[in-house]
């Protein structure tokens, strides 16, 4: 059983930074791609954030966080972050974690099969 645990999230003033993270327990890999996700206040689909490969660390980030997030691993700690700057209203939202168990990279919600259970971030003055 793998359990994926986010943390971090806080109600924060717009142009604020905050890091998140997420950490895995049980027994899994600690080289399972792992992406963030994120659902606005009543949005329905979990959209896309950031991703990490578990090998070479490559990353891939939607063009709405690109510049702004960076996502990071610490592999011996079997934590993933997400570090985000200037942050906006439009970030508002619930984040969550996900690694792929499949090994497979994507930006597909679909092909993550491991979740955690979401941490709220809240972007306003």
């Amino acid at each position: 059983q793998v359990q994926l645990v986010e943390s971090g999230g806080k109600w924060v003033l717009p142009g604020d930074s905050l890091t998140l993270s997420c950490t895995a327990s049980g027994h899994g890999d600690n080289t399972w791609p792992t992406a963030w996700f994120r659902r606005t206040p009543g949005g329905g689909v979990r959209e896309f954030v950031a991703l990490i490969t578990g090998g070479s660390g490559g990353k891939q980030y939607s063009d709405s966080v690109k510049d702004r997030f960076t996502i990071s691993r610490d592999n011996a700690k079997s934590t993933v972050y997400l570090q985000m700057n200037n942050l906006k209203p439009d970030d508002t939202a619930v984040y969550y974690c996900a690694a792929s168990g499949r090994y497979l990279v994507s930006r597909s919600e679909g092909v993550y099969d491991h979740w955690g259970q979401g941490t709220q971030v809240t972007v306003a003055s």
